[in-house]
């Protein structure tokens, strides 16, 4: 009898039968399921009928059952126990899902169709191989002359001294290490500015007023932090900084949340404002691979994960502070020598679906009746699964598992993930990780374990063994194994409490987690830099990754700036229990809404309580209606009777025309326009697009130069250069010659444009970069214009170095010099052959103009004036220039190739940065003054003077007489259609006249003319012939 008495369980491994837990379930209530509660019943009545027969069942036990002795006996036993192991496996998997599977709500029954037993979810992105390509390697191996570092613009949302702060900041300081320089701006102040002053050197708070003040043109790209600056970041949705790199990085969720509520209350477009704003990033960055899942709503195919944070880290230290095991203990009802495991699954499983702690369960049955089935003076294991939520009905389905099992009363129980979680894992003595599921991300409550000092046992997923080595940080079992999990759970205890391993695994697991995933942060982020940016030719490359060694947050950094801040009000951070902080963009959004939703209310009910129009009123109505229908036929029908007289075609025609002038809103002119009448000058502000309009200027010395049809400002007169240079319709030259294409578009028919003596230009991104005309230099060069109206000069404002980071470096670079670092190596080259292509000069001659090393200043940016017939000479040069320049790039096989540029942007844009430089040379060898004035103070200064030129100048190819006859045998042959090449790019980029094409023009005016003189004749003669009859009326 005692053999057969239920109160005595062997405990080891081996006598862990799954017969023996079959036989405890009761006969199962799902009514969905009646063939596994016919097999239950079957079972209970044999077992009754055994009981029956007591005596030879005691005599002889089960082997009176079977005739089979000796070997025989020995193999028909072991296929017995196979058959009943597979089947009591399928039953008790069977039965804990069903238990499981009435728990959830319809998204997780959902979920639950698409998944199965074994499945894997993974997330999936295109822009993996962005992080695994090759970056800057064949690059560092190529010659380049580097003048700056590369520049980042750094946008964010606020200055917290917090986890997120902290990822971002060991970052950014880490690349700032690698040669990158970071420009912040900031949202809001907040106590770590002076932590994020030791990388930037002045941080700049952003107010609605000047979003659009900021010429992003100038970095290689822009990372922004947090959803708080989407509206600082707007300008960059706009040209011409579409194209820049913009890397948007969001480790909160409470957008997230929002989506949903934006959902059911019917906000679509609010929905659409913000995918329009993450559509616009190269790249969303997430911390977490949960994250996009929350996301999806917004996913436009640009998510990426890069995992690591010390949110995790941070949370459980913070938590620590303030909270004590053992009162956790009490708190729960938990005894002080119990032994807790706290069984968690994969992060993707917390909220509603339960099939993966279905597995966990059938995974660590063995477990649970080797440990949760006895009581052992007082000591008892204690399993606390952590999942779904407290009103979930979980804790319900684990206790009906746990009867089952013939486990002790509360032996096994629930904790809801919207509960104390911290809490949860710090009173635990072991954290088991018991999901099926091969993660993509180490498990961050993982992370959140370790940093409490709790051993785990955790099984060989390879995001886990990535990091955690067994016996060192951890104890790690093959799944799905149960025998090995029992194994693997009993050398971290000894005699029911934790042994010396589990307290040395403990240790080192800690010690782990503080730093675990840094390095592969960090360096992943190095790598994504370095395959999205682009690295103009005058940029330093950064270092390699591999540079970078023994990474860490910056703990001990952040501390120091919380002391010397006295930041003591941090000891009381508990990031799960906070209440969600009220972002204000979010939050403003959505108020926006909620008061024109407000408003519109009101105004209907303001028409719904006005009064109905009563059956006087119709009357009255009804009797205006008629009297006017009647006065309208009237009126036609004596317009009918009267005799009309249309007047000649010529009347008519110069009516219509006058009444067109007389339109208002056609010929409207604003009131610069108005102020330009009789001015001498006027500066040509060029740009492409609506980002741009915040840097131009208004007044009478300025007028706007669109290089975009839909891009122009609205309620003003700037010039359409598109309608003027149809050249420029085609994007893929209007990207090539940048602002000089809207230089060929004034100089095309000049005169129906700009009848002033002097003409300048001035490029937007002048303003952007803080060297366009103050007022008083304003006023310093209009004073100069009237003094000395005529005279070869040209004044300009803004320098080579000023403008591309080269000053303090002006007595080493020549202007040839500073020429080939700004286009890669090939300036010199580009401009030899061009210029030996132009002139048809034979190979033994030099063709590279010589340009001095005095240490002068150059022009830069198109930002000069001079007079207009010099500008119409330099645009002669140009047209030739830019002509002999494409046939260099056209007789290539290759569509991308470009002399003077390496990167994709610098191929777009090949010819730019060599016209910007080209009034430099034609000034120069023309005999041009060159004045340089300042920008701010309007001081002038003489450069590279006319006497010291003697001797250098090349006057004979710059002479005004021979650029002119080249110009004429060029239109004469576009005139006789003999073109070069199949494409001629010279005949579109302005007029083409010869004295041929004069001549034409007056032979067909004279023929004109002769042909109405003998028309006139004819008619005159028919009159004197036959004489004038008018024709009858009525015919």
């Amino acid at each position: 009898m005692a053999r057969n008495s239920p109160a005595d369980v062997d405990d080891s491994p081996s006598s862990a039968s799954y017969g023996s837990i079959r036989d405890r379930f009761p006969v199962k209530r799902n009514p969905s399921h009646y063939h596994d509660a016919d097999h239950f019943r079957d079972l209970q009545g044999c077992s009754g009928r055994g009981r029956s027969g007591k005596s030879r069942f005691n005599r002889k036990g089960l082997l009176w059952l079977f005739p089979f002795r000796g070997r025989s006996l020995f193999y028909t036993s072991i296929l017995f126990a196979v058959f009943m192991f597979a089947l009591a496996s399928v039953v008790l998997q069977s039965s804990i899902a069903s238990v499981f599977g009435r728990q959830g709500s319809e998204r997780g029954r959902m979920l639950k169709e698409g998944l199965k037993f074994g499945s894997t979810l993974k997330f999936a992105t295109p822009l993996q191989q962005l992080v695994e390509g090759g970056g800057l390697d064949r690059a560092r191996f190529q010659r380049r002359i580097g003048v700056r570092p590369p520049r980042i613009a750094l946008i964010l949302g606020n200055m917290k001294m917090d986890p997120q702060s902290l990822m971002l900041f060991t970052v950014v300081k880490n690349l700032h290490k690698l040669g990158y320089t970071f420009k912040i701006y900031a949202i809001e102040d907040g106590p770590a500015r002076s932590m994020w002053e030791t990388i930037g050197t002045h941080i700049w708070i952003l107010d609605p007023e000047h979003y659009g003040h900021i010429d992003w043109s100038i970095y290689e790209g822009v990372l922004v932090s947090s959803v708080e600056p989407k509206e600082a970041i707007s300008s960059l949705m706009q040209e011409p900084f579409c194209s820049l790199p913009f890397i948007w990085v969001i480790q909160e969720d409470i957008l997230a949340k929002r989506l949903t509520f934006y959902e059911e209350m019917g906000w679509s477009h609010l929905i659409t404002q913000w995918r329009s704003a993450f559509s616009r990033a190269n790249m969303i960055l997430f911390s977490d691979f949960t994250m996009p899942m929350l996301y999806s709503m917004l996913d436009t195919g640009n998510f990426f994960v890069i995992p690591g944070s010390p949110v995790d880290v941070w949370s459980a230290e913070k938590y620590l502070e303030n909270h004590l095991k053992y009162s956790l203990r009490e708190q729960y009802g938990v005894h002080e020598d119990d032994l807790v495991v706290l069984v968690i699954g994969s992060s993707f499983f917390y909220d509603e679906l339960s099939w993966d702690y279905a597995v966990t369960i059938h995974t660590i049955g063995s477990l649970l009746i080797k440990y949760a089935r006895r009581n052992d003076a007082g000591r008892s294991f204690k399993f606390i699964f952590l999942c779904g939520n407290s009103t979930d009905g979980h804790d319900k389905a684990l206790q009906e598992i746990s009867s089952r099992l013939g486990l002790i009363p509360g032996s096994i129980r629930h904790f809801g993930m919207n509960a104390d979680v911290n809490g949860a894992l710090n009173m635990a003595d072991i954290v088991l990780y018991g999901s099926s599921q091969d993660e993509q991300g180490f498990p961050p409550l993982l992370v959140r374990a370790m940093t409490f000092g709790i051993p785990l046992v955790v099984p060989d997923i390879p995001v886990i063994t990535r990091y955690v080595i067994d016996g060192v940080h951890g104890i790690v079992f093959p799944k799905p194994n149960p025998d090995a999990l029992t194994s693997a759970f009993s050398l971290l205890v000894s005699d029911g409490r934790l042994s010396r391993l589990a307290l040395a695994v403990a240790s080192s697991g800690k010690l782990l987690a503080k730093d675990m995933l840094t390095s592969e942060c960090v360096t992943t982020y190095a790598k994504l830099l370095e395959n999205v940016l682009d690295f103009p030719s005058d940029v330093i490359l950064p270092s390699s990754v591999s540079e970078l060694q023994q990474l860490a947050w910056e703990w001990t950094f952040m501390a120091k700036q919380m002391e010397n801040q006295e930041m003591t009000d941090m000891n009381h951070i508990d990031h799960e229990n906070l209440p969600l902080q009220k972002i204000s963009v979010i939050y403003n959004m959505e108020e926006e809404i909620g008061e024109h939703a407000k408003i519109t209310l009101q105004n209907d009910t303001e028409m719904l309580l006005q009064d109905f129009p009563s059956e006087e009123d119709r009357e009255v109505l009804q009797e205006i209606e008629n009297f006017e229908e009647s006065e309208e036929v009237e009126m036609e029908e004596l317009e009918e009777r009267m005799e009309k007289d249309p007047g000649e075609w010529t009347d008519i025609y110069r009516n219509a025309r006058k009444s067109e002038k007389l339109n208002f809103e056609s010929n409207e002119r604003d009131e610069g326009e108005l102020e330009r009448t009789g001015q001498p000058v006027c500066i040509y502000e060029i740009y492409g697009g609506a980002g741009a309009w915040p840097f131009l200027h208004h007044g009478s010395l300025y007028r706007g130069l669109s290089l975009s049809k839909r891009e122009r400002r609205l309620k003003s007169d700037d010039v359409d250069a598109v309608s003027r240079l149809p050249l420029l319709n085609d994007s893929y030259y209007r990207d090539l010659l940048c602002e000089i294409g809207g230089m060929l578009a004034v100089a095309n028919k000049v005169d129906n444009i700009h009848k002033r003596p002097w003409i300048g230009f001035q490029s937007w991104r002048a303003a952007g970069r803080k060297v366009s005309l103050s007022t008083a230099a304003e006023k310093v060069l209009e004073q100069m214009i009237q003094e000395k109206p005529k005279g070869d000069v040209i004044y300009f404002w803004a320098r080579l170095d000023m403008d591309d980071g080269v000053s303090g470096m002006k007595d080493v670079l020549t202007f040839w010099s500073m020429c080939d670092i700004l286009n890669g190596d090939g300036c010199r080259n580009a401009f030899e052959h061009a210029f030996r292509k132009m002139y048809s000069l034979p190979p033994q001659i030099e063709a590279l103009p010589p340009m001095p090393e005095d240490g002068g200043y150059w022009s830069s940016l198109h930002s000069w004036i001079m007079p207009t017939p010099s500008f119409l000479e330099f645009m002669m040069f140009t047209r030739m220039f830019v002509d002999s320049l494409d046939s260099l790039h056209s007789n290539t096989s290759t569509s991308s190739f470009c002399l003077v540029g390496s990167t994709e942007v610098e191929k777009r844009h090949c010819y730019c940065r060599v016209l910007e430089l080209l009034v430099n040379v034609w000034a120069y060898h023309s005999a041009r003054k060159m004045i340089y004035m300042d920008p701010q103070t309007g001081s002038l200064s003489e450069q590279h003077p006319i006497e010291l030129r003697r001797g250098f100048m090349w006057a004979k190819y710059f002479n005004f007489t021979l650029l002119k006859s080249m110009d004429e045998d060029l239109a004469e042959a576009a005139d006789d259609g003999d073109y070069p090449s199949d494409f001629w790019l010279w005949p579109l980029t302005g007029e083409v006249h010869w004295q041929g094409i004069y001549e034409r023009e007056r032979e067909e005016r004279y023929r004109w003319k002769m042909d109405k003189k003998r028309k006139t004749r004819e008619k005159l003669y028919e009159r004197m012939k036959f004489g004038y009859k008018q024709k009858s009326l009525g015919r």
